[in-house]
């Protein structure tokens, strides 16, 4: 996809919007949301770490609402690293699988900030593969029971082979 010019809510731009938005919305520490404040502020803040972009709190509340539809590639690159995706992502440049894992990625990375499933995930450590599995078995029947859905996409674990 390339992003167009500075149009509204339902252009290519939107795409950049929803993923802005599932960024802000997932990809932050335990208790609340990253703010557009916050975010401009720690990208312009006046390091080198985000290559010297600058952007504002009100052109990023643009960005994700859809009413600017094309940053600069500096601000693009600066926002992938600080919230830690491929440029591409936020470009709409990776293949449909390449997305879908860095979704599944942002996903898992927020899962992970429930103080509870990290407990859940760690106390697995060092078990067999077959008792892991048991487990993974028990989950499945419990998220059924509460009318969940019944699998999340794989994350990869050991099957990654990258």
């Amino acid at each position: 996809m390339t992003l167009g010019g500075e149009g509204g809510p339902g252009t290519t731009g939107s795409a950049l919007a929803e993923r802005l938005n599932h960024l802000f919305a997932n990809m932050h520490p335990p208790g609340a949301p990253y703010t557009n404040a916050f975010v401009a502020e720690e990208i312009s803040g006046g390091t080198q770490e985000y290559g010297g972009a600058k952007v504002t709190e009100q052109y990023l509340s643009m960005l994700r609402n859809g009413r600017r539809t094309n940053p600069s590639p500096e601000l693009l690159r600066a926002l992938a690293k600080f919230f830690a995706v491929p440029v591409g992502y936020l470009l709409g440049d990776l293949s449909q699988p390449q997305a879908a894992r860095v979704e599944e990625e942002v996903r898992f990375l927020a899962a992970m900030r429930d103080s509870r499933v990290r407990a859940i995930a760690l106390r697995s450590v060092g078990l067999p593969p077959e008792v892991q599995d048991s487990l993974t078995t028990i989950i499945s029947q419990f998220r059924q029971q509460m009318n969940l859905p019944a699998e999340l996409p794989e994350h990869g674990g050991d099957q990654r082979g990258e």
